[in-house]
């Protein structure tokens, strides 16, 4: 949960980029995870939203987030380029088990298998 503190020396766009970076780093924003729209998230936070803005335009200079055009703001992969595959093709998997209305326990299921039945990574 994002809180901008007003009486803060740190400026609210920076409050905000640091608690995104923060989230991203803990793992509470995963790779492929949606951000709310600019005007959203200003509305939420009580931020103008050139402010809000500013900290997405930060945060995708520093590739911690990904514009798709008219799709939205997406949190990047992180890491290794391996690390970045494979976090892409959990999304990819979250995204199509959703669409499935598959529970989220069958889901991290068929992962499991499928992971036992190629046998141990090298």
């Amino acid at each position: 949960m994002i809180v901008i503190d007003p009486r803060s020396p740190l400026p609210p766009f920076e409050q905000l980029r640091a608690q995104l970076v923060d989230a991203v780093a803990s793992g509470e924003l995963v790779a492929g995870a949606r951000l709310p729209t600019v005007r959203r998230l200003a509305d939420d936070l009580g931020l103008a939203p050139g402010t809000v803005a500013r900290a997405y335009r930060e945060l995708e200079a520093s590739g911690f987030i990904e514009t798709r055009g008219r799709n939205g703001t997406f949190v990047s992969p992180q890491g290794d380029p391996a690390l970045q595959q494979a976090q892409r093709a959990a999304a990819a998997f979250a995204e199509q088990v959703r669409m499935l209305r598959l529970d989220a326990d069958q889901a991290l299921a068929l992962v499991a298998a499928a992971l036992r039945a190629s046998g141990p990574a090298t």
